[in-house]
């Protein structure tokens, strides 16, 4: 059993990260900041709910200024800082992360997969087959220029632009999360407890700055091209 200041501790972040996910639903959606980018709907949220109000503060500062709404009525956003290219590409490879971690466990979880009574390793499988899958799919949505050939498009594009960063997300996320089940915890965790999904919040936040050197190089060496949504 976990100490009740970790289980208050690991409610207060989810409800915050959900929270700020909400706040960039609501002006996106209600507030009408539609994205000119649409997978940037979907990434601005995902962020905030391991990154809370620090992933709203960046969709003010670069996510709303890209709305045609915003454009109308201030003119051209505000010009972005060198190392934006580097964050908007962690956000993507981040969110495919953050949501095949979310699929993977519920469908894990949900029909009790395990090997030899061990549940970890199926999940680590499973994120990351996962992310790379949510990876397909947004990459998909923004090759439509390619018509027919769009699914191998979007597979070559994960495969040459995402594929480095997720690994790296996804290899310091799984020694985070060995690591806290090991030697902190003597029980195993199971997602009905918030403090599972708070290590996972951690394991994402260490990943992304984990991950920066990787994506740098990538878009340095002209790899990795200009991630969808990333204002000009």
């Amino acid at each position: 059993m976990q100490p009740t200041w970790l289980l208050m501790l690991s409610w207060a972040t989810l409800v915050l990260g959900s929270a700020s996910a909400a706040v960039i639903v609501v002006d996106s959606f209600i507030g009408g900041h539609r994205q000119p980018v649409k997978v940037m709907e979907l990434v601005w949220p995902v962020t905030a709910l391991y990154f809370g109000p620090a992933a709203v503060m960046a969709y003010r500062k670069w996510g709303r200024p890209q709305s045609p709404r915003w454009r109308q009525r201030y003119g051209n956003p505000p010009k972005k800082p060198r190392h934006a290219a580097v964050v908007f590409g962690l956000c993507h490879c981040l969110a495919h992360c953050t949501l095949g971690a979310i699929i993977a466990t519920v469908i894990i979880f949900g029909l009790r997969i395990d090997t030899a009574g061990e549940t970890l390793r199926p999940l680590y499988i499973g994120d990351f087959v996962g992310a790379v899958a949510v990876g397909v799919a947004f990459r998909y949505a923004t090759e439509a220029h390619t018509g027919g050939r769009r699914v191998w498009a979007a597979i070559r594009s994960v495969a040459r632009e995402d594929l480095l960063t997720v690994s790296a997300v996804e290899l310091v996320l799984f020694i985070w999360i060995e690591l806290v089940e090991h030697l902190v915890f003597p029980e195993a965790l199971r997602p009905n407890n918030p403090v599972f999904w708070f290590i996972h919040q951690i394991g994402l936040i260490i990943g992304f700055f984990a991950a920066w050197p990787a994506t740098s190089w990538l878009i340095h060496r002209g790899i990795r091209g200009e991630t969808p949504g990333t204002p000009p």
